[in-house]
């Protein structure tokens, strides 16, 4: 791989606004939460997204709840709403504590079961996307398992988000030693295809060498942007259930190594990015 790493050309696209959500959270929260229209185009312009499109991505963002913008003069500066602030949070604390270390495990499982007729399917939609992001997997329609009893109370909030308290049951407690286990995980979650992903994540950008803050800015961008789905496709089980090799934990600390190293110098051209629009809307 070159040493300037995947330019962004060149990588498998991603949308504009999924980069801007990963631009805010990095760079935008960690600053007071606001930013001028300049800075983001600039920025989005350095990942390959045309101003169109960045502008674009912005006003959705905006019409979704997540941003307002604040005219000053012929500029505006946007910031983030309470809601972006605290999705933006809620991804960080989960982007960057995923995987951290391993974790104890008291041999206990949390079972879900939860009826949600077909013809509701934008209900089915968020029920699946929430129990997803909170890694459980779903076996069998209508039931959800996963090996962390400790879920209990983020599971019952969803529920209740969701008002399906008279639908939904859930249980927590050992396993009873029927069935295969291995065959429970391989229905619940399709880890073959994370764990291909994790090695292609771990080809892909261990052996990156920024040579500019501007591709220090990229890679990081990228390297988040990639990892960022893997909270999503990964319930984090306990050692005692996974193979030997599996490569989530190498992949972790790809991540978090290559984060650190390239930490510094991404932002300081995003400080670039800044002083250079601050004249500009």
């Amino acid at each position: 791989m070159a040493a300037g790493g995947p330019r962004p050309g060149r990588r498998e696209k991603a949308g504009a606004r999924s980069l801007l959500l990963t631009v805010l959270g990095e760079f935008v929260l960690p600053r007071g939460g606001e930013v001028w229209t300049g800075t983001l185009v600039t920025a989005l312009g350095t990942l390959g997204v045309e101003e169109k499109s960045a502008r674009q991505a912005l006003s959705r963002t905006a019409a979704e709840g997540l941003l307002e913008p604040a005219r000053h003069g012929r500029r505006v500066r946007w910031s983030l709403t309470a809601a972006g602030d605290r999705l933006l949070r809620e991804g960080t604390e989960r982007i960057y504590g995923f995987m951290r270390g391993p974790h104890d495990w008291d041999g206990r499982w949390l079972v879900l079961t939860a009826g949600v007729p077909e013809s509701q399917r934008r209900l089915r939609h968020r029920l699946r996307t929430k129990l997803t992001w909170l890694g459980l997997g779903s076996p069998a329609p209508g039931l959800w398992v996963i090996p962390d009893a400790s879920k209990e109370a983020a599971v019952r909030d969803v529920v209740r988000e969701l008002h399906l308290d008279g639908r939904a049951f859930a249980w927590t407690g050992p396993s009873a030693g029927i069935g295969d286990l291995g065959e429970l995980i391989m229905a619940a979650w399709d880890l073959g295809d994370v764990e291909k992903r994790y090695l292609r994540f771990i080809e892909r950008f261990e052996r990156v060498t920024p040579g500019s803050d501007r591709e220090s800015f990229v890679n990081q961008v990228l390297l988040i942007q990639e990892w960022r789905h893997f909270p999503f496709l990964d319930p984090d089980l306990p050692a005692e259930l996974l193979q030997q090799d599996w490569p989530g934990p190498r992949a972790a600390a790809v991540f978090h190594d290559l984060r650190n190293r390239w930490h510094r110098r991404a932002q300081a051209e995003w400080d670039a990015m800044q002083d250079g629009t601050a004249t500009s809307g």
